[in-house]
């Protein structure tokens, strides 16, 4: 496939994920102050397994920038209640009004550690048929990173005020064309140098990646599935093998579900069969 035919369909295939009009929740709580600092819930459509609905927090995408929110991903959160899970579509502060700002430090991970150590208690008050105990991580993209980090965060560094007292209580962590390996996304300057721009430039990457690069926190003891397009051209396929074969070094086996001929957003899109093969991941975790 030639480079212009590649680029194409990688075009069609966003345009048809972003054609799908944002779906409402059931509700939106609120986990601080920031208006930011939301939570939207799906309550499940239907019954999908024995016993209560499992919850399914998914992390939206966008390279940590500001044009890019929750309610791209709210027709994929819309699928997922239709399958049965309750859904947890949690925002957070990202970069600034211009695309060529990624995220915030440390803002981007103070709301995604909030978000998680609020959620138990939201859920249980706003979703009463849904069980928190059985959790499952879900992420695209940059938000896949933000998912493999949450499920880490017993893993960071000592110092780190991010860090959980003990292994986080997850039924498994299903990430979507993640950022995984921040060093590996910088030397590919996955989407225009976010993830030098997320820990905050030049000066300061190589301190803060020890606390935010997934590829560095690990063994996390959860069980962890990267689904990925091998024709993605936005998180090409080499930075999820660096997010596994790391795993693998140090004696975790990761999941890796490779899909041919899919790129980076049918992932996402209720449109592509790429999204319920996602969908399918999530549920061998859930129940």
């Amino acid at each position: 496939m030639t480079d212009d035919v590649a680029a194409a369909r990688a075009a069609a295939e966003e345009k048809s994920a972003f054609s799908h009009p944002p779906v409402d929740p059931d509700a939106t709580v609120a986990y601080g102050d920031h208006p930011d600092q939301v939570i939207d819930l799906f309550a499940p459509r239907r019954a999908g397994g024995p016993g209560p609905a499992p919850v399914v927090v998914a992390l939206h995408g966008g390279a940590w920038r500001a044009p890019y929110d929750r309610h791209h991903l709210s027709p994929f959160a819309d699928v997922l209640a239709r399958r049965g899970f309750a859904v947890a579509s949690v925002e957070y502060r990202r970069g600034g009004d211009g695309d060529a700002v990624a995220g915030r430090w440390p803002d981007t991970f103070d709301d995604v550690a909030a978000a998680l150590d609020a959620l138990p208690a939201l859920v249980r008050q706003a979703l009463p048929q849904a069980d928190p105990r059985r959790t499952v991580l879900t992420g695209h993209s940059a938000g896949g990173h933000l998912a493999l980090w949450g499920a880490a965060r017993h893993v960071l560094p000592a110092d780190s005020p991010w860090r959980g007292g003990g292994p986080v209580s997850l039924r498994g962590v299903v990430a979507l064309a993640p950022i995984a390996d921040l060093a590996v996304a910088d030397k590919l300057d996955v989407c225009g140098g976010a993830a030098r721009q997320l820990l905050g430039g030049d000066g300061h990457f190589a301190e803060r990646q020890p606390y935010a690069d997934p590829s560095l926190l690990l063994p996390t003891g959860i069980a962890t599935t990267l689904v990925q397009g091998r024709a993605d051209l936005d998180v090409p396929q080499a930075v999820a093998e660096s997010y596994a074969e790391a795993a693998a070094k140090a004696g975790e086996m990761v999941g890796v579900t490779l899909l041919e001929d899919v790129g980076h957003f049918p992932l996402i899109d209720p449109a592509a069969d790429a999204c319920a093969v996602v969908v399918e991941e999530i549920a061998q975790l859930a129940w």
